[in-house]
């Protein structure tokens, strides 16, 4: 009798750990898969630069520095590896496309060409969808790591190798500071 209670505790201990090593592979998934999500939007606006750069050279034949710093910055947030080179490249990049929009401002022909309009409102989009996806890969971040750092679940994290998942994060001061325009 006391064997078959002794068994019973072992199962249940073994569910357990079982269970808890199962949550953390499911998290880390989801962490996966919500990365993957933002990849999609950051190669998709990465499509869309140079097109708009090409549709804006004719017009902007004075702006060659301006039209460099956009490509250069979209080449070095492409060959970004970690999460935090992506999130300092791609606030280069944005900070770029910026300028590049500001800019734009001083050519009245290149803002009533239709093409541009269309580039300049799917950019938009897909700026809106990067932020969207930024915000869940950031909660399936915090997710599996309050999970992976609660106890008992980090002793299981710690043996298995489960790592810490970093965040997705642009530079709040470069997207709060208002360009500035003078005549």
């Amino acid at each position: 009798m006391a064997a078959l209670i002794f068994l019973g505790v072992v199962i249940l201990a073994a569910g357990f750990f079982v269970g808890m090593y199962n949550s953390l592979v499911q998290l880390r998934n989801r962490v996966k898969n919500a990365w993957s999500q933002i990849d999609v939007q950051l190669k998709r606006r990465h499509d869309l630069i140079p097109n708009l750069v090409e549709t804006a050279k004719g017009y902007m034949s004075h702006e060659r520095e301006t039209l460099t710093a956009i490509t250069e910055a979209r080449a070095k947030a492409m060959g970004a590896g970690t999460v935090h080179d992506k999130g300092a490249a791609e606030t280069q990049l944005s900070a770029a496309v910026s300028k590049f929009m500001l800019t734009v401002e001083n050519y009245p022909d290149l803002k009533a060409n239709q093409n541009f309009l269309s580039l300049q409102e799917e950019l938009t989009t897909t700026e809106n969808k990067i932020a969207f996806a930024r915000q869940a890969y950031n909660d399936s971040v915090m997710s599996y790591n309050t999970y992976r750092e609660s106890f008992p679940q980090n002793q299981i994290a710690g043996a298995f190798g489960f790592k810490e998942a970093e965040p997705f994060e642009i530079e709040v001061e470069a997207q709060r500071e208002a360009p500035r325009v003078s005549f």
